[in-house]
């Protein structure tokens, strides 16, 4: 008779560890703020037992958004807790601490949000804390059972908030810088149409730098058309731009 190996025992710690560094990796594999919130809505669906709904918020001043949910009727407990200005993820965020409510329907820290959400099906709910750059936010995972979230389910769930700020925080950086080299482009393409329209001025005109400028600034004001649309106009077709009736000094 040969024995059989001996059953493998999973060490939570160990599980943990392996789940962060998964995790991490897929979170900043991700390009975009939009791509990064649907993925961390997916990885809690993925790897938090007991999660039926999971959902982003967002503060905007005293506003609670819902930028990110895996169902609409995530958006809908979230705008419950905005109404009666009480639940756990205003709380979490308030208070930088994660909140568990273990049975809505027997919460009692929560009066109205509480029966309101039991009311709809929704028994249990960890609501995470999410600070990524000056923004207060959350995420927010949702049960149909009561007790849906154990002490391993609220470690991933800390651990998963904890890398989704982090993504988040990049991934702004990353647009913003973006944006910024892309406002660069601009200004340097529109420099060079101005400087262009100037020159042909200048040649056709015999008139100083600062002359043909003015006529484009006044074109720009009686057209009422941006300085570069009119510089581009002049480059495009030779035109000289209107710039309206002459005044009688």
């Amino acid at each position: 008779m040969v024995a059989s190996d001996p059953p493998t025992v999973v060490d939570p710690v160990s599980a943990l560890t392996v789940d962060f560094s998964q995790t991490a990796r897929t979170l900043f594999a991700v390009g975009t703020v939009d791509d990064i919130l649907a993925r961390v809505l997916d990885l809690a669906k993925a790897t938090v037992e007991g999660c039926d709904y999971a959902g982003v918020v967002l503060m905007d001043g005293d506003t609670m958004l819902t930028p990110a949910h895996s169902d609409p009727f995530v958006a809908d407990l979230d705008g419950i807790q905005q109404r009666y200005g009480q639940g756990p993820s205003l709380d979490a965020i308030a208070r930088n601490v994660t909140f568990y409510a273990a049975d809505l329907a027997e919460e009692t820290r929560w009066p109205l949000f509480g029966p309101a959400a039991a009311g709809r099906g929704i028994r249990s709910m960890l609501a995470l804390p999410l600070f990524a750059d000056g923004t207060m936010g959350g995420l927010n995972l949702y049960a149909h059972y009561p007790r849906a979230f154990n002490v391993i389910d609220q470690a991933r769930g800390l651990l998963l908030a904890a890398l989704a700020a982090l993504a988040f925080t990049s991934a702004r950086a990353h647009e913003a810088d973006e944006r910024r080299e892309a406002n660069l482009h601009a200004a340097l393409a529109t420099r060079e149409v101005i400087g262009q329209a100037q020159g042909i001025l200048i040649e056709r005109e015999r008139i100083t730098a600062d002359q043909a400028f003015d006529i484009l600034r006044r074109a720009s004001q009686h057209l009422n058309l941006k300085l570069r649309d009119i510089a581009q106009t002049l480059v495009d077709t030779g035109e000289n731009p209107d710039t309206g009736p002459r005044r009688v000094s």
